[in-house]
């Protein structure tokens, strides 16, 4: 919408210096300008820490145009952002139109407000609420050369649905808590890749894993390890996907991920008996896949999360204190059992090609 300005909420994992933002017209089908984009600390809600709101320059302009399906970085801002802080940026559209890019299921409320109020560090302009973000698609900043990242490429369970709202439980974010004063790894920064209702193979409301890899995850800067947590919306579409389907779509995320010379670790795919997509032969290929991702050699280490979370009486349901009531999301607490369910150590991997 012309003229509507965003003030988007996101939780930093690592801390680091000249920061940056990368703002997306993926989907757009027009070019997309910003005359204003700010970054602060939020006090509360929409409200700023006195001070800490600046300007963001791209190329030493304050103006940026993004062509249809491209992105913009913008110039690296001096200081320091400490790890885990809920960073703020505000940005404005003069003539944002048509299909906007974002993120539906944040997990987090943002705020709106139309007209430029993207300086102003007080809550007073901006009067509605979003759980969505818009056009911010990444926050970067710059680490000591030993300290890498993990991206966790995933669908809704790793997008957080269900876990409680702005409280940043979902299992990246408590994966984030553990590595911060890990000694089992140097990697420190999570990339949060998960969205709503994605597939390895087929696309659907977004882009395929494997359409969206370059994209989503090749891309960010200080990669060091991919975490594969996918599969369970291409079982519970009865499209007939097989075990060696879903095997192959793993081998050629492996595959590419290695040469770009990152680590891969596989998670196994988690129950969702009592979902009512669930019958007993894609229950038989969820057990077939999750053997191949144990055993099977593809992955530098794998997670498994199905043992994290399976209930001890019905091994093909979730535990009922993780479940959230509809048998395939999780509560706080399941998404901290597979947070804690990932090895730190096996994020250090050897990768890319003859690893």
């Amino acid at each position: 919408m012309p003229d509507r300005a965003y003030r988007l909420v996101v939780h930093t994992s690592v801390g680091g210096d000249r920061m940056r933002v990368r703002l997306s017209n993926a989907f757009g089908d027009r070019p997309l300008t910003f005359d204003s984009v700010y970054a602060g600390v939020q006090r509360q809600g929409a409200a700023l820490v006195p001070g800490s709101n600046r300007r963001l320059t791209f190329d030493g302009r304050t103006t940026v145009t993004i062509p249809p399906g491209g992105t913009a970085y913008s110039d690296p801002l001096p200081g320091r952002v400490r790890a885990r802080t809920n960073l703020v940026v505000s940005l404005h559209s003069p003539d944002a139109a048509g299909p906007a890019t974002g993120h539906r299921l944040a997990m987090q409320t943002s705020y709106l407000t139309q007209g430029d109020h993207t300086a102003d560090e007080t809550a007073a302009p901006w009067t509605r609420t979003t759980t969505s973000w818009f056009y911010l698609d990444a926050v970067t900043v710059r680490t000591p050369a030993r300290t890498g990242a993990v991206v966790a490429l995933g669908d809704s369970i790793t997008d957080g649905w269900e876990s409680t709202t702005d409280l940043n439980r979902r299992w990246p974010d408590q994966l984030s808590r553990r590595l911060q004063h890990s000694r089992a790894t140097t990697v420190r920064g999570v990339a949060n890749a998960g969205i709503s209702a994605n597939k390895v193979l087929a696309d659907g409301a977004s882009p395929s894993a494997l359409n969206r890899l370059d994209r989503d995850v090749l891309s960010h800067p200080g990669v060091r390890t991919v975490l594969v947590f996918e599969g369970v919306n291409d079982l519970k579409a009865r499209t007939g996907v097989t075990a060696q389907d879903l095997i192959d779509g793993y081998r050629e995320i492996a595959d590419r991920v290695h040469a770009a010379g990152h680590c891969v670790v596989g998670a196994t795919i988690a129950p969702f008996k009592g979902w009512p997509e669930w019958d007993p032969a894609a229950e038989a290929v969820r057990q077939e896949v999750n053997a191949f991702i144990r055993t099977g050699g593809l992955f530098d280490a794998v997670a498994d999360f199905d043992r994290a979370v399976r209930s001890p009486d019905d091994p093909e349901s979730i535990r009922p204190a993780y479940d959230n009531g509809d048998h395939l999301h999780f509560t706080d607490a399941g998404m901290r059992a597979m947070a804690d369910e990932v090895r730190l150590k096996d994020l250090e991997c050897a990768s890319g090609p003859g690893r």
